[in-house]
């Protein structure tokens, strides 16, 4: 057994790739770390995902701290910038994308209950110290939780990130 290099990982994805962008759409909600942004931009790449909607303070391209862990991603996955959260969330609604938060709260679900009526779904994911925008919570259709199971009340934004628009993929293509 050998490890594949370059170019076959490429040939081995590419198989399996479908032919249009996963209908998932990520909202980041004035994340603060840049680094965590490219994080974001390298997931949504390998994951296939539709579009990051980059909100508020959240650092956009071109910046040298996203690219140093986005590794030229910025150049592959489709990304928009809003000032505003909310004016990005009504444009999401008007085309038709379920709306679904990504935060512990009271209510919060488990993100296993997402359904195949819930996609087209936009994911929001908020502030690494304060979370998503409490003014965001009414426009919600979804509040989901990743369930952990330690003794650490949260993950880093981009490990959920990550867990979740995966598990999200894995959905649509067992439905």
């Amino acid at each position: 057994m050998s490890k594949l290099e370059g170019e076959e990982i490429l040939k081995k994805w590419r198989k399996i790739r479908p032919k249009e962008r996963f209908p998932i759409v990520a909202v980041l909600d004035n994340i603060r770390s840049a680094y965590n942004v490219g994080s974001m931009f390298r997931t949504a790449e390998c994951a296939y995902i539709s579009e990051l909607i980059l909100c508020g303070i959240t650092p956009y391209p071109p910046h040298p701290k996203i690219e140093k862990t986005a590794l030229g991603t910025t150049e592959l996955v489709p990304w928009t910038y809003f000032n505003n959260t909310f004016e990005a969330i009504q444009i999401l609604k008007k085309k038709g994308f379920k709306i679904a938060i990504l935060e512990i709260t009271q209510n919060s679900l488990p993100i296993q209950i997402i359904k195949s009526k819930d996609f087209p779904l936009a994911l929001i994911i908020g502030n690494e110290v304060t979370g998503v925008d409490d003014k965001i919570f009414s426009e919600a259709d979804f509040i989901l939780e990743i369930p952990l199971y330690g003794e650490k009340e949260s993950l880093n934004v981009a490990v959920a990130f990550g867990i979740a628009i995966f598990f999200l993929i894995e959905k649509l293509n067992h439905i």
